[in-house]
């Protein structure tokens, strides 16, 4: 069970690597990727099986905050891949920085 949730925990990360990676990416022409949508997707799904696994264990406050700030990014992604015309620079600075404030959350949240 160890080597699964370490397998879905590096999923995890690189989906959001992929996100923010997306989201810089993008600020060269104001363009969000299409790997910045499937990355959130993939953060999103292996967050939740994580949790899963987790179970009774888990901090539920700061998974509640992780998940709110993942469904955020999720809807900025989608409403960026739907009108591209209302990607600036802006847009993909708040989703990188959304991303960066959700890993710091899983890093430094004890």
């Amino acid at each position: 069970m160890d080597t699964l949730q370490g397998i879905l925990v590096v999923l995890h990360l690189l989906g959001w690597a992929m996100v923010f990676g997306g989201a810089l990416a993008g600020m060269k022409g104001t363009k969000l990727t299409d790997g910045a949508f499937h990355g959130i997707l993939t953060a999103l799904v292996t967050g939740i099986v994580l949790t899963g696994l987790l179970g009774a264990d888990a901090n539920h406050v700061k998974i509640g905050v992780k998940l709110v700030v993942a469904l955020v990014v999720t809807a900025l992604v989608v409403v960026g891949r739907r009108r591209p015309e209302k990607v600036t620079r802006g847009f993909l600075g708040a989703v990188a920085g959304l991303v960066v404030l959700n890993v710091a959350i899983a890093v430094l949240w004890r």
